[in-house]
C-alpha cells in the first residue's frame, strides 16, 4: 500500500486533532441522525478531502431506497455512505439498504458510520449481492502521531481513488488471510515441496502427498480456515492461479520448442 501525499497526511492529522473533541461532545449529547450527518459531511471535507459542494451529495436520497450521502469523483459515484445517529450501535443490517442501492448504481464501495465508527465495505455484484468488511476506523482511538493510522484513514481519502488504494488494500488483506494461506498450503505445488522436505528429514519413511494433506487438515490448520464460503473462494482463487501458471509455462515451453534450431520446420 503506497504512502499518502504529504498534503493529505497533514490534512488528516489536523482534522483528527480538531474533530476528536467535537465527536466526543456530540456523543455525550447523544445527537440525532441529522446532526450526525452534519458532522460526517464536515469530516468528509476536512479530513478526507472531498469538495463539499461538488463531490459530496445527498441527491441520491430518492425513491425510498438509498443512502444518506454519496461521493462523486470526476462525475462518477465512487462511494455511498449510510449514516446512523452517533449513539447507535452499528449492525450489518443497517448497511443492507445502502449495499442494495450500490449494486443498482454499479458502485463498489459503501460506508456505514455513526461518526465515531466508520466501516468500509466492498460490494460484490452477484446473486445474492454480497459485501465484505474491509476496514473499520474508530475516530476516537486513531492516533494523529501514528503513520499506520494516518495511512488507514487515507484509504478513504479523495487522493486514494486515483491509485485505487482500497482495492490494493483488499487484495493484500485477502492474500494474507488464513483462508488463502490454508489454500496455498494445501495446493499441489506446496504439498510436493513439503513431501520432498519430509523425505529429507526421514528418508526411510514413505510419505505420500495425501497423507500430508490430511495431516495439515486435521492437525495443523484450524477448521475455520478450511470450511465455509471464504475458504472455498480462497481455494478457487489459488486453483485459478495455479492453472494460469501451468498454462503460461506450457505456452512458454511450446514457444521455446518452436524457436529451437533443432525443431522441425
Amino acid at each position: 500500500m503506497g504512502s499518502l501525499p504529504a498534503k493529505a497526511s497533514t490534512r488528516i492529522v489536523a482534522a483528527l486533532k480538531k474533530f476528536k473533541p467535537i465527536i466526543t461532545a456530540a456523543r455525550a449529547k447523544d445527537v440525532n441522525e441529522s446532526d450526525t450527518v452534519v458532522i460526517v459531511t464536515d469530516l468528509l471535507q476536512e479530513m478526507f478531502g472531498y469538495d463539499k459542494y461538488n463531490e459530496i451529495t445527498s441527491e441520491h436520497v430518492i425513491r425510498g431506497t438509498s443512502c444518506d450521502l454519496a461521493i462523486k469523483v470526476e462525475d462518477a459515484i465512487v462511494l455511498l455512505i449510510e449514516v446512523k445517529a452517533i449513539g447507535l450501535e452499528l449492525k450489518d443490517q443497517h448497511v443492507k439498504q445502502a449495499v442494495d442501492y450500490a449494486a443498482n448504481q454499479g458502485c463498489d464501495w459503501v460506508v456505514l458510520t455513526n461518526g465515531i465508527f466508520w466501516r468500509i465495505y466492498k460490494v460484490t455484484f452477484g446473486k445474492p449481492i454480497e459485501k465484505e468488511l474491509v476496514v473499520e476506523l474508530n475516530m476516537l482511538e486513531l492516533n494523529p502521531r501514528s503513520d499506520d493510522d494516518i495511512e488507514l484513514v487515507g484509504l478513504l481519502a479523495r487522493e486514494a481513488w486515483q491509485k485505487e488504494r482500497l482495492g490494493e488494500y483488499l487484495e493484500q488483506k485477502q492474500a494474507l488471510s488464513r483462508f488463502t494461506i490454508a489454500a496455498v498450503l494445501l495446493s499441489d505445488t506446496v504439498l510436493a515441496v513439503v513431501r520432498r522436505e519430509l523425505r529429507r528429514v526421514s528418508p526411510e519413511v514413505h510419505i505420500d502427498v495425501e497423507e500430508i494433506a490430511n495431516a495439515l487438515r486435521t492437525d495443523v490448520l484450524k477448521r475455520e480456515a478450511l470450511d465455509g464460503e471464504k475458504a472455498q473462494e480462497a481455494q478457487k482463487r489459488v486453483a485459478r492461479s495455479a492453472n494460469t501458471t501451468l498454462r503460461d509455462t506450457k505456452e512458454a515451453d511450446s514457444g521455446d520448442a518452436k524457436s529451437s534450431p533443432d525443431s522441425k520446420s
